[in-house]
């Protein structure tokens, strides 16, 4: 357990905020927040972090709950497993799921905690994680997907003081350097998530110097007792008393061929609170797509989920977690014992938002959304120059791909898109400039978005042709099941991956996989799954179907999915359109499903190779 070390003494009264002082106190956090982001996009070097934006914030109050941020760690439990006394000046770094409590999920995060005190006091916590490109280990990038422990995925740092009381120790960060294919990227980026939390220090010690320390501390109080009220209201409304309701989806494979992985989570209301149970989840997997998922990001989860669905208007933060109870089981996919394998849990982090809306949906479907690109793949690419001024000079490349994002209540899912608000997309020019590749295509593809009243967004297909021999690594799943559609909706289409050798031949990929060998000629396609549909199909406008089949995004035959027929001059045959959706409906059941998964499980494990080109997994059992 940290120890703080402060040298003011007596404590601080808590003090009544008037409502525009409260406004202002938010606001500046807020910025501050994104000031955060700012400073370290323009400070790091790897393309994950400085044209993706593979990072998180936050800003804490003294107990270290977010009071403003970018959902995705703990420092509590950081604070828990971190045995050393903490001063003005201090940087803490981390990289070790296992040692904070899981405030982090894999090594390649790397977690800066940063103490703020204004004159000898705690006022604070500012903090940041970001996705290194390479962590050391056994494959570039440091995801192998045939990992079955930890100390296949890199270098792990325990918590260790980067900075004490200011100054840096050199020796560690240069032991640490060492491990890592890129240190120039991980000492830039580094560099850019310590530069962040001090930027966001600062802005915290001069709003205590503008409105003094007590007005401060009060407000971040007033301002995490706003959010449980609006909870705890908002919870009373959509749940149920008494009601147990379950939701299950899946992980396809681990990656070493065992799999589906089942994901079951459970809520049940009882006065106040609610409680989330992962018991009846898969045993944790063999290979690295395990989530070690912390308690306290569960119910972050929970709450960003609630909130940005039922009421957006809502500032989400850590005041609310005395409502929700969570019940994960030791040895489940979602807390797997060490030294498992973690750096693949891009894909549960994505489910954990499906299976809340899974349950949110029972209550009331119509704020439920279907099933969309709920991961993070992932795509490699490195080597050594074969030729040229550049011959000998090591090459690598991480980038996140993306995909179609669900039907909604209020519209169509977008095309092509990240699960993450924040995250965009490498572009083009930067790849063909800076690697030996070049981008044939990067398009949506028609009809991978489940029909329904509104759209599943369609994923796309980019093909890369490679321009140098190397090796590339693929994270991704939805290979095996369907994104579901909800609300009559459809499922969208699954993610296929595929070489078109230079040769003529193909190769089709697993969603996981290292160290397929590339030549220069050899085109990658990387096609990436739909979000699932929202609403009848039938209901759907055929004028808006028509425009879609002109714009490509629907094809005349997947209008039909719609019961739409296009006609010659590309416009809607409103008499063939008119009997087709009759037909269609004569032969439906009278009262749609709620949700739509495609086949069941057993059928795609029959079917799988037939229909994907590979082995089917084999299903995961406890030992």
């Amino acid at each position: 357990m940290a120890r703080i070390i402060e040298t003011a003494t007596g404590a601080i009264d808590e003090v009544d905020v008037d409502p525009v002082t409260l406004d202002l106190i938010e606001n500046g956090l807020r910025n501050a927040r994104y000031e955060m982001d700012e400073v370290l996009f323009r400070t790091a070097l790897s393309p994950g972090i400085r044209e993706q934006h593979d990072e998180f914030p936050l800003i804490g109050d003294p107990s270290g709950k977010m009071v403003v941020g970018q959902f995705g760690l703990s420092i509590p439990d950081f604070l828990d497993g971190f045995d050393d006394t903490i001063e003005e000046g201090d940087v803490l770094l981390t990289s070790d799921p296992y040692s904070c409590g899981a405030a982090i999920s894999h090594a390649n995060d790397w977690l800066l905690v940063l103490p703020v005190f204004h004159e000898g006091r705690l006022v604070g916590w500012a903090s940041m994680f970001g996705h290194m490109s390479d962590v050391g280990g056994k494959t570039p990038s440091s995801m192998p997907t045939d990992a079955r422990t930890i100390y296949e995925e890199g270098v792990v740092i325990p918590p260790f003081k980067l900075y004490r009381k200011g100054e840096l120790n050199d020796d560690a960060l240069r032991i640490i350097l060492n491990q890592v294919r890129m240190p120039d990227w991980n000492r830039a980026d580094l560099n850019g998530l310590v530069a962040a939390c001090r930027t966001a220090s600062r802005r915290v010690v001069e709003m205590c110097q503008r409105f003094g320390t007590a007005t401060y501390l009060s407000a971040l109080d007033a301002l995490l007792q706003r959010n449980y009220d609006a909870m705890k209201v908002l919870l009373q409304v959509v749940f149920e008393e008494g009601r147990t309701l379950s939701f299950t989806d899946y992980i396809d494979d681990d990656g070493v061929g065992n799999g589906p992985y089942e994901l079951k989570l459970s809520l049940t209301r009882t006065g106040d609170k609610v409680h989330l149970d992962f018991t009846g989840s898969s045993p944790q997997a063999l290979g690295p797509v395990n989530y070690y998922i912390n308690d306290n990001l569960t119910r972050m989860f929970f709450g960003i989920y609630m909130i940005t669905v039922a009421d957006p208007q809502i500032l989400w933060n850590d005041g609310f977690y005395p409502l929700v109870d969570v019940t994960i089981p030791d040895g489940s996919y979602w807390k797997p014992k060490f030294p498992a394998a973690l750096n693949g849990r891009n894909h549960g982090i994505g489910r954990v938002f499906d299976l809340f809306g899974g349950l949110l949906g029972q209550t009331n479907p119509a704020l439920l959304n279907a099933a969309g690109f709920s991961s993070s793949p992932h795509f490699m690419y490195s080597g050594f120059y074969s030729s040229g001024e550049r011959k000998g000079e090591w090459f690598q490349l991480y980038s996140i791909g993306f995909g179609g994002i669900p039907g909604r209540p209020l519209g169509d899912g977008p095309d092509g898109h990240s699960l993450w608000p924040s995250f965009v997309n490498i572009p083009c020019e930067y790849l063909e400039s800076y690697y030996p590749l070049r981008i044939e295509r990067w398009e949506t593809i028609a009809d991978t978005g489940g029909a329904g009243l509104h759209r599943g967004g369609n994923g796309v297909d980019v093909a890369y042709v490679f321009e140098e021999p190397g090796e590339i690594a693929i994270h991704d799943d939805r290979w095996l099941t369907y994104p579901w559609g909800v609300n009559g909706g459809r499922p969208g289409a699954r993610g296929t991956k595929w070489v078109d050798r230079a040769d003529g031949t193909r190769e089709v990929l697993p969603s996981k996989c290292h160290g397929v060998r590339v030549e220069p000629g050899d085109v990658l396609h990387f096609v990436t799954w739909g979000g699932g549909g929202w609403g009848d199909p039938l209901e759907r406008d055929a004028e808006l179907v028509a425009t879609e089949v002109a714009r490509g995004l629907v094809s005349a035959d997947g209008a039909r999915r719609y019961g739409v027929v296009v006609g010659g001059d590309g416009g809607v045959d409103e008499e063939a359109t008119r009997a087709l959706r009759d037909r269609m409906r004569a032969d439906r059941p009278a009262e749609l499903p709620v949700f739509d998964s495609g086949p069941p499980i057993e059928e795609l494990l029959a079917r799988c190779e037939e229909e994907t080109g590979l082995p089917a997994p084999k299903r995961p059992v406890w030992t």
